[in-house]
């Protein structure tokens, strides 16, 4: 095992941070670590993005902390440059494992590579550079990239820092003091959990954005499109417990234990219990309507979505464990077809979806009960991670627009 930096070493040694890509989430993290005068090289295999960048820094919009600051981008390392503390990887999945055999070697013996990645790539990262040379970043907040080096903070929040296997980790704190500015930074003994709960919010959000081709505050107002949603967030809990993940509640409100169907609410037309679990799709929707796919971005860059990232991984685990997934089997073979232009995204695919789906899903599923069985009742205010103004509610005419 490899031996751990203290703390007061780091801090007086200043640590020399790697920021591998720099799309929405790389681009923001850039941003406020060049602000804030850490020790910080951008790695971009983008020369657009470099060279806007390198001639107009990083320009930011949407943020209250950091609007501009100045920054260098490189397209390759120089074989001299320096061991790195923390090489933090903002890649989209699908590209993680190739960046992170191409840096390797400029991580420090007692560094530590980070994913902040959506999905569960802690151990694809492992099985590289080796299980504790790898930190975990769940990012509670959203961004894009408008044009090269123009970033929009998207949604407020921070991160959750942690290891998969929960054990402690002197690097960690001193990573959380260095992402503090972007917003509340929690160092977790239960990461697994908080990367499970963040997988069933992207296998629904994430997913289904890149199908509906819209922003997140247009998708929920539809019916059938928060059933989706329900239903895929529903499967992933139910892999969750098949592993023995104790899930975390989404930035300490959002309940996926709560949240995830019955199998009287699945064959229900309506009741009590779904309507409350559509208003809080409705809340999420109203309080983060900016928000747009990420993956919906890669696909229009033509790049491979992520989607075999976050609902692969959980149709993998069905068929391991013996249980049907087939809600997001249909979304991760829709975005296929969306990727090949077979098809295009739109909130009529969406519909498509569940229309051709509702025959899949009416069968009981035994699964076991959650790690930890407090479900206890869920605050209205999902995801308030940071202090923000209250979100604008929709107007709900009838329950039967919520239930179903």
């Amino acid at each position: 095992m490899a031996r751990l930096m203290s703390n007061d070493v780091l801090k007086s040694a200043r640590p020399r941070f790697l920021v591998v890509g720099c799309g929405g989430i790389g681009g923001l993290v850039a941003a406020h670590l060049f602000a804030h005068d850490h020790d910080v090289t951008v790695l971009t295999t983008n020369t657009q993005i470099a060279s806007a960048i390198n001639a107009n820094g990083f320009r930011v919009v949407g943020d209250d902390r950091v609007n501009f600051a100045r920054g260098k981008a490189v397209t390759a390392l120089d074989a001299a440059t320096k061991p790195f503390d923390y090489i933090l990887l903002a890649t989209q999945p699908p590209q993680v494992e190739e960046a992170a055999r191409g840096v390797t070697s400029f991580l420090a013996p007692e560094g530590a590579m980070v994913t902040f990645q959506n999905g569960l790539c802690e151990a694809r990262i492992a099985e590289i550079v080796g299980k504790n040379r790898v930190l975990g970043g769940v990012v509670a907040w959203g961004a894009s990239m408008h044009d090269p080096g123009v970033y929009e903070r998207t949604s407020p929040g921070g991160f959750v820092l942690g290891r998969m296997d929960g054990a402690r980790d002197e690097r960690l704190e001193p990573l959380a003091f260095a992402l503090g500015s972007i917003g509340e930074t929690i160092v977790s003994s239960n990461l697994a959990g908080a990367r499970w709960s963040k997988l069933a919010i992207n296998c629904a959000i994430t997913s289904l954005g890149a199908l509906g081709g819209e922003r997140l505050g247009v998708l929920m107002r539809h019916r059938f499109v928060r059933r989706l949603a329900l239903e895929i967030m529903t499967e992933v809990v139910l892999a969750s417990r098949a592993e023995g993940v104790r899930l975390e509640k989404v930035s300490g409100t959002l309940d996926l234990d709560w949240i995830a169907l019955t199998d009287a609410e699945r064959n229900a037309v309506g009741s009590t219990g779904l309507f409350a679990k559509h208003a809080i799709l409705l809340a999420v929707g109203t309080r983060f309507r900016k928000m747009r796919s990420s993956m919906l971005a890669a696909i229009e860059r033509g790049r491979p979505p992520a989607v075999d990232f976050l609902n692969g991984e959980i149709t993998r685990r069905g068929q391991t464990y013996g249980f049907a997934t087939p809600i997001n089997a249909a979304v991760q073979a829709e975005v296929h077809a969306v990727a090949a232009k077979r098809k295009t995204p739109s909130l009529e695919l969406c519909r498509a979806l569940y229309d051709n789906t509702r025959h899949l899903v009416n069968a009981p599923v035994s699964v076991p009960p959650p790690a930890d069985a407090d479900t206890a009742a869920l605050d209205p205010e999902p995801f308030a991670t940071t202090p923000s103004p209250k979100p604008r509610r929709s107007s709900v005419s009838s329950s039967a627009e919520l239930g179903g």
